[in-house]
């Protein structure tokens, strides 16, 4: 039987899972695409993000990118595919908003750390994946940009997170003006944590996934709901829950043995309750 000229080859994944100690890194592997977004890349995010959610041995989150882009935003090319659908597309352009929104709640929501790592640009829905992250560190190659609105698509959900991140005029700017910004002003207007010479950029992350590792799971886990859940609250109802979560962090396990270390000048032993 004659065979084929030239075997299929398998397609690499489009997400990578590294365990670095207790850190697992997720890298986004679809270069050739600029890591845009697709939904499969959407899916297996966030079915990476809820396996992470129930593994003890996770810590910390770092999501990372291959190439040259860390990540140009939705896949237009497969968004607009569906413009030959009865309905010009406008279910799957609805359920494609709806699973991104929901994964990019579901970092915000894990009970762990996530450190953005942002080696190139980032515009769009991957500006809103560095936003959405609880921490980011950045190449000073790196750029950030909301351009939607040169191309008649404003990024209104890229915005939700924007405007979660940085002050309100600075969010405007980017939205209004589609302008790309460095690494250096990222940082200054609080989208991102730190820059880091080119290069270095994902071993600068995983060494603050790494600093924030060592703490009680149990307390960054309780601080870090807290944080987004005070934030959309007003000051006297802020405060209220606050008190609350902080009498009952009080009576955990960990905090007890932090506070008896601190007072007997030694290296706390966490049990993560």
């Amino acid at each position: 039987m004659a065979q084929p000229a030239r075997a299929a080859t398998a397609q690499p994944p489009i997400l990578l899972r590294e365990t670095i100690g207790s850190i697992a890194v997720l890298t986004l592997n679809r270069p050739a695409a600029r890591n845009s977004l697709s939904e499969g890349l959407i899916g297996e995010l966030h079915a990476a993000l809820n396996d992470i959610a129930g593994d003890s041995a996770v810590r910390a989150v770092v999501i990372a990118a291959n190439g040259s882009v860390f990540s140009s935003g939705h896949d237009l090319k497969e968004l607009t595919a569906r413009r030959a659908d009865a309905d010009r597309g406008r279910a799957y352009f609805a359920h494609m908003m709806s699973i991104c929104s929901a994964m990019m709640q579901a970092i915000v929501l894990l009970p762990k750390p996530v450190v953005a790592s942002v080696q190139g640009v980032a515009t769009a829905a991957g500006c809103q994946l560095v936003a959405s992250c609880d921490l980011a560190v950045a190449s000073e190659a790196a750029t950030f940009a909301t351009p939607g609105v040169d191309i008649g698509l404003f990024c209104s959900t890229p915005m939700v997170a924007l405007s979660r991140n940085v002050p309100r005029k600075q969010a405007m700017e980017m939205l209004l003006t589609g302008e790309p910004i460095s690494a250096e002003r990222a940082r200054e207007i609080g989208l991102i944590n730190r820059v880091a010479p080119a290069g270095t950029e994902r071993d600068a992350a995983i060494a603050l996934a790494q600093q924030v590792a060592r703490k009680s799971t149990h307390t960054v886990k309780l601080g870090k709901a807290a944080f987004y859940r005070q934030a959309e609250m007003n000051l006297a109802d802020a405060y209220r829950f606050a008190a609350g979560v902080m009498t009952e962090n009080m009576m955990a396990v960990d905090a007890e043995e932090g506070i008896g270390a601190f007072i007997e000048k030694r290296a706390p032993r966490w049990e993560d309750r």
